[in-house]
Order: C-alpha cells, then structure tokens, then sequence
C-alpha cells in the first residue's frame, strides 16, 4: 500500500547534461558500456545514468505543475488505430500540491509529438507549469532550436478540494471524469468545454496553466465513511461507476438522466482497505476488486452485497489489478512485496494462477495489460522501474546466445533476467502510474514525483498492428 506522494514539490524541467561528456565527442564507446541492475548495482559519488536512444522511438518528459499520483488517457477523434508521427494525445490528470487548496485537475493536450527510430528532440525551455523535456542524442543536434519538431503542450486547470488521489476518464463519454478526493468525496466532472478548447486550439508554442478556473463538479458524493483509491467506470454499460475507500466498502452508481444515483447500501466483503477496482469487459454487472487483506474478490451486482469469488492472491497488500480486454478470462495483480501475478478466471475452484514474477523489489504502483496485444502488460514500481512483459516468450537459448555474442562489445548484459522481460524504462524517481494509449500502439505514459514520461519503446514495434 503505497500511495502518496513524499514532499511534493513543484516539477521545473530543463535539458539535461551530462556529467561524463558532451553529447558530441564520439559515439563509440572506449569499453563496453555496462546495463545497470536496479537493487543490485550502486551508483559511485560523481555517477550518473545514461539511457540508449536507440531503444526508444519517443522518449519526452513534462509537467503540468505539481507531481500528481493520478492520470488518465482521453480518448480521441483522431483515429482508432494510429501509428503514423506526429502524433497528438489529450489526458487529465491530478495534482498532489504542497498545501490543499493549490491542488487542480489538468486538462491537456500533447501535439506535434515526432519521434524517430534513433534519437529524440532536446526540448526548449518552458515555464514551470507546461514544460516538455527530452533527453536527446547526437544524432538530433540539427533538430535543436526549430521549433517545428517540438511537441506543444496546452493546459486548463479546474480547482479541486484537496489532492487528487485517483482520476478517470469514462471511455464512452470522454469528457466526463471521475475523481477520488484525499478528503472522502468522489465526484464526477464534466470537461466538455475544456476539451473542446483544446481541440479548436492551433497553438504554435505551449501554453495555458497561468490561471486556476473553478467549475462545479456534475456530482459530489459523501457516502464513502473514508477517503479512497479505487474507482473504475464500466466499459460495457456507459455512466456505471463503482467507487471503493479504505473502509473496505464499494458503492455502485448508475446514471440517470444528467446525474448519477449511488447506492447507499455498499458491498462489503474485503477485511480491509480496498485499493483498486476493475469493471469486466465483456460483463455488465461482474466487477474484481482488490483489497490490503491480500485477497482478489469478484462481484455480481446482481445477486447481492457479498462477493461471488475470493481469493486469495498475495501474501501482502494487493495495490492493483489489470482485467484483461483481449483475454477476458485473465486478471493481473500486482502485491506490496513486489511480486506481480497474473490468474485465469475460468479456473477460480481450482489453482488459478498461470504466472507469478518476483523481479521488482519494491511495491507495485500500477499494472495494466495492452490494448493491443493480448498477452502483454506494463508494470511500475517504487523502485522507480517500469518494465513491459510479453507473457508468451520462453527462453531460447541459442537465440541468447546469439543476441549476448553481437552486443558484447558494446554493452555487458545480465544474465539473469526473465525471458518474458521485454523493456525496462528507468529515470523517474517514485512511479505511480501508467497507462497504455489506446489509440496509439506503443506508447505509454508514466506519472511520478517528477513529472510524466511519454515513451514508445523500439521493441515492441513489430508485434503490432498496422494502421
């Protein structure tokens, strides 16, 4: 169970230099370079980390002001399946400011996001509240000052009481949000014209952010007995939400005309705080929840307050679960011990669990399985680590082999990483979220204690679909 954010402060970007050279000097190491091992490698006094462009596609950071411990990806008009730079996103997110009343929920839109197989667009200085970072490589110096390759990010802030502990966007109704207040109350919101804005906007340089605006909330629920993490909206029935506290209760909403009914009377079943909830995405009335007492538990909201199935899924707090919508019969989870698992629910009477990784070493903040591809899932954790797993890789030794003997003089690699492990992103320091876009194979964006990443690793280019 790890969830706030320590010591918020203000997030500034600004390019990075670094300390073992300019970018400049040759691009051939004079040894092979070495792959750090989080947890098992120490940086020396005067060390710092360098990152391969040529793993990424994209790789940007940026800020909308405070660090938030809370996102979540707009769906969009632009095109289901797309693949093609430049690209354009849309997202909200929630702040985690240093005093209660300077907290906000952002609005926001990233455009003109070019990327390239090997190296990635130093970024102009921005002000502290939209501001995009790169690192960048030698290959883009001639990219440096046009201001044609730089992404541009726009910016509306709508007040909030308290932090944000928890936002998200209903999928069939994008403008319409959900948001878990550090103060007990769960309300719904309504950014149509914040969106549409952003979308009229021909904006040539970032912009937005100077002014806080204050809108009233569609609803505001106090029902909850505590404040809470979890909430998820319906992906089959449009307007259903379920909203769950550290109380252990969960309250089921149903629209109605232009507001919500809740229900009063909560499930209970969990021993202890509920952390997270996920809607089936084939079920209309089956939800997962996932609570501190270590337990997975689903839901019938047609046969009462109690869950149909628990069980029992970790030895420590269960933070997060992921329901599959490729593969409707498997749930990940990821535990407070670092471990991640996932489980075939057609197999809940007997030994459900098809994998079990312990790799991180600390909690997990956030797991999610990709859009696009059924059999692979995005973990972060709090030992500032987000990996990327394709579950239907076995080892291949000959295969190793070979990979080991090409890239030897250039990098000494370990042995001892699982063959699922597709990617690790490293850089940002206490991860909290992420989620795959949906309309963007590829591409993730990550929050932390320093700000949002934008990534689209090289690597898992060719197992997706064309546009």
């Amino acid at each position: 169970m790890v969830r706030s954010l320590k010591k918020p402060k203000k997030i500034k970007h600004r390019n990075k230099e670094s300390k073992k050279g300019d970018s400049s000097s040759s691009s051939v190491p004079s040894a092979p370079a070495k792959v750090w091992e989080p947890g098992v490698d120490k940086l020396e006094e005067g060390e710092e980390l360098q990152f391969d462009p040529s793993a990424y596609n994209y790789l940007r950071g940026f800020g909308i002001g405070w660090p938030c411990l809370s996102f979540d990806i707009i769906r969009d008009s632009l095109g289901l399946v797309r693949s093609e730079f430049p690209h354009t996103l849309y997202g909200v997110a929630g702040t985690q400011a240093e005093q209660a009343s300077w907290n906000y929920i952002g609005v926001f839109k990233i455009s003109n996001i070019s990327g390239k197989k090997r190296g990635l667009v130093p970024s102009a200085t921005g002000d502290e509240d939209t501001d995009m970072d790169s690192e960048s490589s030698s290959d883009e110096e001639d990219d440096v000052g046009d201001a044609s390759a730089q992404p541009i990010l726009q910016l509306h802030k709508v007040a909030h009481q308290g932090g944000v502990n928890r936002i998200r966007a209903m999928s069939q109704k994008p403008h319409i949000c959900a948001t878990w207040a550090d103060r007990g109350h769960v309300q719904v919101w309504d950014f149509a014209s914040q969106l549409d804005a952003l979308a009229e906007s021909n904006a040539q340089s970032s912009q937005g952010g100077n002014s806080i605006n204050r809108v009233a909330p569609v609803i505001k629920f106090d029902g909850h007995r505590d404040e809470g993490f979890a909430i998820d909206w319906s992906p089959v029935v449009p307007g259903r939400l379920v909203s769950g506290d550290c109380n252990r209760c969960i309250h089921l909403w149903e629209p109605s005309a232009d507001s919500w009914i809740v229900d009063a009377n909560p499930f209970v079943g969990h021993q202890a705080s509920v952390e997270d909830l996920q809607w089936s995405p084939t079920e209309a009335d089956v939800f997962a929840s996932c609570s501190v007492d270590g337990n997975i538990s689903i839901w019938d909201s047609r046969i009462g307050k109690s869950p149909a199935v628990s069980i029992k899924a970790h030895k420590a707090d269960v933070n997060v679960i992921s329901w599959n919508r490729l593969a409707s019969c498997m749930i990940a989870s990821g535990s407070d011990d670092g471990s991640f698992s996932i489980r075939d629910l057609r197999l809940v009477k007997g030994d459900s669990l098809v994998a079990h990784f312990e790799y991180h070493k600390q909690p997990i903040t956030s797991i999610e399985w990709s859009p696009h591809e059924a059999s692979t899932l995005a973990v972060s954790s709090a030992d500032n680590q987000l990996t990327i797993w394709d579950l239907s890789l076995e080892r291949d030794e000959e295969e190793e082999a070979e990979f080991k003997a090409k890239i030897k003089e250039q990098a000494n690699a370990p042995t001892n990483l699982p063959p699922q492990l597709l990617f690790v992103h490293q850089g940002q320091k206490d991860l909290k979220e992420l989620h795959w876009h949906q309309q963007i194979p590829g591409m993730i964006i990550s929050t932390s204690a320093d700000g949002f990443n934008v990534l689209m690793p090289a690597n898992i280019e060719t197992t997706l679909p064309s546009a």
